[in-house]
């Protein structure tokens, strides 16, 4: 590794508080892999709360690495943050995944650290190699072969018990040490797959692991908060949403857990960052947020949903110095919301809208997707036609209001009621982004969007099976040319998993594992969506 990553490592570490040193005299190895940049990984609760977890073992060292790739001519293998040791020094090799295109970063990482690729070329002599997180617990399959063994669900409840099997057996052969991880709840193995589906784990009682921010940094998007979760799960239940239906029960953590937690914080920073996918849901939410301000804690909120939006909360947030808010109506008409059961309607909208505009907050920023099921040029319009009158309220109680429409396309995901329907085509995508664009932006409202040909890669790997571990392989540059070059390389049927519908009978190439949503329980809500 050059001077420079070290000296660029010891200088992150420098800025920090709370890391986590040990000395790894007897003990057990772990680096924990995000495979993005530190600022992005540095702002993801998860692996604040799995570096927490394993070094609260005794007898294990857990260090963080990141894969940077602002420099493309830097050819430095990955190394640990912590010690900078590179990652053949660790006995396992724990990657966190959130988003499907990360897995091109997975495969380099492990390109870069002279590891062998796939599973089944490793043995003893390597690391163990495990992965967890989101995109994993909805569809490990394209991954598949990469891993030794998957995490599906969530870490508290798996690591107790996989822990000693691993510490017992990672010295013993390769083959007893996968079967022994094999056996247990929550763990795919899929070089010893039996047949049995794997059940997800989810963790009942959240008080049981406090989750907070355990390393505070400037260096990252969220530096100035101290981050607590709230909950986990939602109970809204809109059609296209991987938290909705994959990642249930809805959870909250208790009132006097969390003002706990940002009597801690508080120590450190003076905003409190309150994290989960519908923290507002929580039944005593305001209570929560009367403790926090009698403590002086200003406060930032991750997510607040059209219906209910609470005055008390927004002027909270505005109090604490939030400048933008963001809301999620996700489609423009009422029929298209209806559809993908968002439940909320125009009026709902308008109104928090205008609760928004009395707390002199000036800047909104809504998400919408396009592409959905069914969606018509005639529900762009009804995108543009609702985003002018919300500029008209903001503009009436205030100058220099903004609004920003961050558009993303609708990509399947397994575990929902819309896991077997199609993307849409690309050229349809582009031609309804422009109607926006071609609206709007004229009229002063800022237009964000995801890269759509990338949403579509996005699509193959959501949906894809073991065959895309393939294309990952052969994908010689990250890039949309090389992703193509090894999609004909290996001969994969872009098609089968971008634009068909499945039927509901066939067996979905994630069926190796069980999701919290019953099929049929999928099935009837995707009937009640179209039919």
């Amino acid at each position: 590794m050059s001077r420079k990553s070290i000296r660029d490592a010891k200088y992150r570490l420098s800025r920090e508080t709370g890391t986590i040193f040990k000395d790894w005299g007897g003990k057990l190895p772990i680096a924990l892999i995000y495979p993005n940049s530190y600022y992005i990984g540095m702002s993801n609760l998860g692996i604040h709360t799995i570096y927490g977890l394993l070094n609260s073992y005794g007898d294990i060292v857990c260090e963080r690495v990141f894969w940077e790739t602002e420099d493309k001519t830097n050819q430095t293998p990955p190394f640990s943050l912590e010690s900078q040791r590179p990652l053949a020094d660790f006995a396992i090799l724990a990657f966190s995944i959130t988003y499907e295109l990360d897995y091109f970063n997975v495969v380099n990482t492990l390109r870069a650290s002279g590891i062998p690729l796939y599973a089944s070329d490793r043995d003893e002599r390597h690391p163990l190699v495990i992965a967890g997180g989101p995109c994993i617990t909805a569809n490990p399959m394209p991954l598949s072969s990469f891993f030794d063994c998957l995490c599906i669900g969530e870490a508290e409840p798996i690591l107790p018990s996989m822990l000693p099997v691993i510490s017992e057996g990672i010295k013993d052969k390769r083959s007893d040490l996968l079967k022994g991880l094999a056996s247990l709840p929550g763990i795919y193995v899929p070089q010893a797959q039996n047949g049995t589906p794997v059940t997800r784990q989810c963790l009942h009682n959240l008080d049981d692991f406090p989750v907070h921010s355990v390393i505070l940094t400037p260096d990252t998007e969220l530096g100035n908060l101290y981050l607590i979760e709230v909950q986990r799960g939602c109970g809204w239940g809109c059609r296209f949403c991987l938290v909705s239906n994959a990642f249930s029960p809805l959870r909250f953590r208790s009132i006097d857990g969390l003002v706990a937690q940002a009597e801690q914080g508080l120590k450190h920073r003076k905003r409190i960052g309150l994290v989960g996918p519908a923290v507002t849901d929580h039944p005593r939410f305001e209570e929560l947020l009367s403790r926090l301000g009698q403590m002086g804690a200003r406060l930032s909120v991750s997510s607040l949903r059209v219906k209910p939006l609470s005055s008390t909360v927004l002027r909270e947030v505005a109090r604490g110095g939030t400048q933008t808010i963001a809301l999620a109506p996700e489609a423009g008409s009422e029929r298209l919301r209806r559809i993908i059961r968002k439940g909320v309607s125009e009026d709902d909208i308008l109104e928090a809208v205008n609760k928004v505009a009395e707390q002199g907050i000036k800047q909104l920023k809504f998400y919408y997707m396009i592409g959905l099921p069914s969606e018509t040029d005639d529900d762009i319009e009804e995108i543009n036609k609702l985003t002018l009158s919300c500029k008209n309220i903001l503009d009436s109680r205030q100058t220099g209001s903004r609004i920003t429409l961050s558009i993303a396309p609708f990509v399947p995901k397994a575990g929902t009621p819309f896991q077997w329907l199609p993307m849409e085509k690309l050229p349809t995508l582009k031609q309804r982004l422009s109607l926006l664009k071609n609206t709007l932006q004229s009229r002063g409202i800022k237009i964000k969007s995801d890269s759509l040909a990338w949403s579509q890669v996005q699509g193959i790997l959501a949906r894809g099976d073991s065959a895309i571990a393939g294309v990952l392989a052969n994908t010689e540059e990250v890039s949309l040319s090389g992703w193509r070059n090894a999609l004909r390389k290996c001969q994969v049927d872009t098609d089968y998993f971008l634009h068909q519908r499945w039927d509901t009978a066939d067996k979905l190439p994630w069926s190796v594992i069980t999701s919290s949503a019953e099929i049929s329980h999928l099935q009837t809500e995707l009937d009640r969506a179209l039919g």
